[in-house]
């Protein structure tokens, strides 16, 4: 079963149940500035503003002043009222934090997987569940980097390119956002990571000389993790599985595979187990047909010589 953009997309079931399928807007989504996300759909307003009417009642209640719960979670008495009035999203930490300087006895911290969710639309938020909980995910790319491989500076670079242009505040918004899923290197138990990209990717200079090359050396580094492997589809190789464009496969605890495939400016998740046994084939196909991880790696170390 696949679906397309739409506003109920993925609004009744998420990968968790098995259900619908859930769709999302390009690789890039609504961050922190630094003063928590924002909440990204009607839904997403409805908990956020739940939960700061909540801090708020446990913070008069506590007789303490913005200013004074400010200080003791580290912002400002003005993010504080934007915690309150549902503008901005509290991390996690700040959640916990929260609970604790107002003794809510763990009151606040049942809000916290609702509040993390509501950051995301309510089509991608089954596939920010998948990335954060899968035990493989499997990308192949032919235009950019994978979002989850790319240095600030190359990420900065591709949004700066957007057409129509985006401000500022969003573009620091999404790369927040998209340097935060980057937790998932960090996670244990590790999960299997596996990338291959076209050659022609790792030589498009987005940004300059110097973006590339700290790419490339990021790529070099991730890739002598011992849960990533990656791979180089060389420009003369003659078979390639993977002509019909750029993929992600991700795997869940259970075993249910999704595949994530993007657009111009839609992104669609397929849950059909057909299809996705198919595109997980395919993978394992485009993997043999590229370099292997140590070659990729010589590969790589190549490329930053020549620059």
């Amino acid at each position: 079963m696949t679906e397309r953009t739409s506003a109920a997309a993925g609004a009744e079931a998420g990968p968790r149940g098995g259900g619908g399928a859930v769709v999302n807007l390009a690789d890039g989504w609504e961050g922190d500035d630094g003063a928590g996300r924002r909440p990204e759909d009607k839904a997403g307003r409805g908990v956020v503003t739940a939960f700061g009417q909540t801090m708020k009642m446990l913070r008069v209640r506590k007789g303490m002043e913005r200013e004074e719960f400010g200080k003791r979670l580290g912002y400002s008495a003005s993010t504080i009222a934007a915690f309150e009035q549902g503008r901005r999203i509290p991390s996690p930490r700040t959640i916990d934090r929260a609970d604790e300087v107002l003794e809510a006895d763990g009151l606040l911290c049942l809000w916290k997987e609702e509040v993390e969710r509501a950051q995301y639309p309510v089509f991608f938020q089954g596939m920010a569940t998948l990335e954060k909980e899968c035990i493989e995910l499997l990308s192949y790319d032919t235009l950019v980097v994978k979002g989850l491989l790319q240095t600030e500076e190359y990420m900065r670079a591709l949004l700066a390119m957007r057409r129509p242009v985006l401000d500022q505040e969003t573009i620091e918004q999404r790369v927040a956002a998209r340097l935060a899923r980057q937790d998932i290197f960090e996670r244990w138990p590790a999960p299997l990571l596996s990338f291959v990209m076209d050659e022609s990717v790792l030589r498009r200079r987005y940004g300059g000389k110097d973006v590339l090359r700290g790419q490339l050396e990021h790529l070099h580094l991730i890739g002598q993790k011992r849960n990533v492997e990656i791979q180089v589809m060389p420009l003369d190789c003659e078979d390639n599985a993977g002509v019909n464009g750029p993929f992600t496969v991700v795997t869940r605890k259970d075993g249910k595979k999704f595949v994530y495939t993007e657009t111009q400016v839609t992104g669609t998740l397929e849950t059909d187990p057909e299809q996705a046994a198919l595109a997980a084939a395919r993978y394992g196909i485009i993997r043999s047909q590229a370099l292997t991880s140590r070659e990729s790696l010589e590969f790589i170390e190549g490329l930053l010589g020549e620059l």
